[in-house]
């Protein structure tokens, strides 16, 4: 009877143990699970990418590289705008069929000493998007601190998304700033207001400026992430810059009297089609592509980039091209531009997340 009893007794202390192991474990079973999903939601915590952009725009501003690629770039588009005004008068005499876009003259007309505003953005600016780019991630590499931050809980790929955004902005306000700046000095000086096409078309030529920088900051930071040398990434950087600038239009030269037809039995289709044939290999450089949407833009005469024969230019109006149809003109060339930083970006974007990150490696 006994017996009975105490086992009765140590089944009931087992049922009751049961009960607050079971539910210990299932507590701290839901607590882990509840810290996880916690872990989880802070790593992918929005707030953490802009802390990186935040970090990445203060380090920029405050380094002597950015002050010093700054003062050139401003320097040379005062003495452009200078220039500019130099010549204001003979433009707006001139029968060129847009006398009428006194602001637009102001980024685009010179006295041949020294290169328009837009020639000036076209050379200079890829040098800011390299300066701000070549050194984008072997440098965190080189002096250890790569690990570090990959070792807080962040994902990978968003340093590297940080870096781009914060030279995007920077480079945007920069350009933004310098284009206001001419703007209301020519306001100024000149005293006509701009128009609303006039105001458009330069808002336009900005955002493309910042397009195409944008392809030369994601090319150095490709560089930066495959090559472990910020020396190295600089040099490469400058090397597709001078070859775009300088060498591809003397390269596309020669491709183009070995391939033209013969004269005496060419006819009107073979030229055509040869010209057109040849601008589209030029048009493969991003220099060529960022030409002709500003100059499309910043110049409403232009009312055509490919070849034209006799027959098309014969009944059309001599007038200027309206803003819409200046963007249309343009798109083929924007979207370029746009695939050319996307596909950098891509490339790098995958090369890091396949690099194995170390203390100094």
């Amino acid at each position: 009877m006994e017996a009975s009893v105490l086992r009765k007794q140590l089944n009931k202390w087992r049922d009751v143990a049961r009960q607050l192991l079971g539910g210990k474990l299932g507590s701290l079973i839901e607590s882990g699970r509840t810290d996880r999903e916690r872990f989880s939601k802070s790593n992918s915590n929005p707030a953490v990418f802009w802390v990186l952009v935040r970090k990445e725009i203060s380090d920029h501003v405050r380094s002597w590289r950015f002050i010093l690629l700054l003062a050139i770039i401003f320097l040379t588009c005062i003495a452009s705008l200078y220039t500019a005004l130099n010549s204001l008068q003979d433009a707006i005499n001139s029968q060129d069929g847009y006398s009428e876009f006194v602001i637009l003259k102001l980024f685009t007309i010179s006295d041949g000493t020294i290169p328009s505003f837009i020639g000036f953005v076209g050379f200079l600016g890829p040098l800011l998007g390299i300066g701000l780019g070549f050194d984008a991630v072997n440098s965190e590499r080189n002096k250890g601190t790569l690990s570090r931050i990959m070792a807080q809980p962040i994902h990978r790929d968003d340093l590297l998304n940080a870096k781009f955004t914060a030279s995007l902005f920077i480079i945007a306000f920069m350009f933004i700033t310098l284009g206001l700046l001419v703007l209301s000095l020519g306001f100024v000086i000149v005293g006509l207001p701009p128009s609303l096409e006039e105001l458009l078309r330069i808002f336009s030529f900005l955002i493309v400026t910042i397009i195409y920088i944008g392809f030369w900051l994601n090319l150095s930071i490709l560089f930066s992430v495959r090559f472990r040398q910020p020396a190295t990434s600089a040099l490469a950087s400058i090397a597709v810059w001078l070859f775009f600038s300088f060498f591809y239009d003397m390269i596309l030269k020669l491709v183009s009297s070995g391939l033209a037809p013969d004269a005496s039995t060419a006819t009107v289709d073979d030229v055509v089609h040869h010209v057109d044939f040849m601008m589209n290999l030029s048009r493969l450089s991003p220099y060529t592509l960022f030409n002709e949407a500003t100059s499309t833009l910043m110049m409403p005469t232009v009312r055509n980039l490919g070849p034209l024969t006799t027959d098309q230019i014969y009944g059309a109006i001599d007038s200027p091209l309206p803003f819409g149809q200046s963007l249309l003109l343009i798109w083929p060339q924007v979207v370029g531009l746009i695939a050319l930083t996307l596909a950098c970006f891509a490339i790098s974007y995958v090369i890091f997340m396949r690099q194995e990150i170390r203390g100094r490696s």
